[in-house]
């Protein structure tokens, strides 16, 4: 079974079983929904402690959880720098046009006109929309705006991105 980051425990929170999680996921208030059964992968692990969230709330930028059975410091201490994760089959449908990272990153980005451009490294969220990062085998990164007039097509069966290289996007 694969399993995706959803968020990171970078400390604990208070006294009452609560941590502190760096989200890395868009739907943190879905993910993190008392009830939700996440993995949690501790340091080290090869497999993971089913958690069940018991209670969820925003703190600065965190998400504070509690997981049922784990009502104390003592307990979740040793959850710090674990990672909560999802099973694929919990992922959910997406509306069209929208995709997750693991879909696109290691695409390989080529032109309308059939030009290598390099390959999907990272994903930068901006706020208005996504930026790609693109590495060319040689030379500098290019980053690449996910906005209509750029993106041509995505296959995410052949990990294949179709771009229109705008005037200075590539420069």
């Amino acid at each position: 079974m694969e399993w995706f980051n959803v968020g990171k425990i970078v400390n604990t929170h208070g006294i009452n079983g609560e941590v502190r999680v760096m989200s890395r996921t868009d739907f943190p208030e879905e993910r993190f929904a008392v009830g939700n059964k996440l993995g949690l992968f501790t340091v080290g692990a090869k497999k993971p402690i089913m958690v069940t969230v018991a209670s969820h709330r925003n703190h600065k930028n965190f998400d504070l959880l509690t997981f049922e059975g784990y009502p104390y410091i003592s307990d979740v201490e040793p959850f710090k720098e674990g990672y909560l994760k999802i099973a694929e089959h919990d992922l959910g449908e997406l509306e069209e046009n929208a995709f997750y990272h693991h879909e696109i990153l290691g695409c390989r980005v080529v032109s309308t006109e059939g030009e290598d451009i390099g390959t999907v490294t990272e994903i930068l969220e901006t706020g208005a929309n996504d930026v790609w990062e693109v590495s060319p085998e040689t030379g500098k990164k290019h980053y690449i705006p996910y906005i209509e007039d750029v993106v041509k097509k995505v296959d995410v069966d052949t990990k294949t991105i179709t771009i229109e290289v705008l005037e200075g996007l590539l420069s």
